[in-house]
């Protein structure tokens, strides 16, 4: 436990240690005491990222629906396989092309024109490449008036949605939503705007805000002072809207969307978006080398 508290968090082993002791082995609470005590580097909730395999994108001819899938595998090595890289894209088209919304129903339909399920055709690469693969997940974005933009970063590693609400059916509407989606990519924005923010998530963060102010030894006078600006300033690095546009940081995003929608003359608004990275809150199971070979050999 004080390993995974550590890799949550960057703090220390000793510091660890005494967290999760102060409140009986509780992760979630352990991790409030670091941040409180500015000893956590940053409360990373996912875990790891361990896992290999591939995101992909698919959308429809007038951009106005789209899917991004992740497909999992145990090794790089089989993420870069062309016969593993075509079924991701397959499966990100099979997505597209079906009204289901959940993996389990996904992996029940029909695999492209073929009478096999993506079930079975999974377990037919399974036994083909000789390691195990699953399809993790998928989600579709569609919007019926406007248009939707994706990335791909990494080579398949990172994937991005952006579906943008609008009246133009303009080139440059694809070329913002493109930059938007890189900006989801690189900044991982967890709310649209503020007002996406729900009230628990404030009212924790002003609590952990205001023991981190007490712990320093600021006045209690100007405590909620420094709590407004030091939240304001963390809404600013997690509302997309409030960033620093990547391209151009003296512009932030919301800036930046008014500026093409006064050029087009028309309102542009960012309704949805999703990122998906490979293996995100997943983690690789560990083994020894050496006895990982020595079973091999003795198997």
């Amino acid at each position: 436990m004080v390993k995974e508290l550590r890799v949550k968090t960057g703090a220390g082993m000793m510091d660890c240690k005494k967290a999760l002791t102060e409140v009986n082995g509780d992760m979630e609470k352990a991790v409030d005491i670091l941040r409180e005590k500015g000893l956590a580097k940053a409360a990373k909730k996912s875990g790891r990222i361990a896992a290999e395999g591939l995101v992909a994108i698919c959308m429809n001819e007038d951009n106005t629906k789209a899917v991004v899938a992740e497909v999992n595998s145990e090794t790089d090595f089989v993420a870069k396989n062309d016969e593993f890289k075509k079924f991701v894209s397959d499966v990100a088209v099979t997505a597209l092309n079906t009204d289901k919304e959940t993996t389990e129903e996904l992996l029940n339909e029909k695999y492209l024109d073929t009478d096999a399920t993506v079930q079975e055709t999974l377990n037919d690469k399974i036994a083909k490449i000789g390691e195990n693969m699953s399809v993790r997940r998928f989600k579709k974005i569609e919007v019926k008036n406007g248009k939707v933009a994706g990335y791909i970063h990494g080579a398949g590693k990172i994937g991005v949605l952006v579906g943008l609400e609008t009246g133009s059916d303009s080139e440059e509407i694809l070329s913002l939503g493109k930059d938007l989606a890189m900006q989801v990519a690189a900044m991982n924005p967890k709310y649209i705007s503020r007002d996406d923010v729900d009230a628990e998530y404030i009212e924790h963060e002003k609590e952990i805000l205001k023991q981190q102010a007490l712990n320093e030894g600021k006045p209690a006078n100007i405590v909620e002072k420094m709590i407004v600006g030091r939240l304001n300033k963390q809404l600013k690095e997690i509302c997309l809207l409030n960033q620093a546009f990547v391209k151009n940081p003296d512009l932030s995003v919301e800036q930046l969307i008014k500026e093409v929608s006064k050029k087009l003359g028309t309102e542009i608004k960012i309704v949805s978006t999703a990122r998906f990275e490979v293996g995100e809150g997943l983690e690789k199971k560990e083994e020894n080398f050496a006895e990982e070979v020595a079973k091999q050999i003795n198997s």
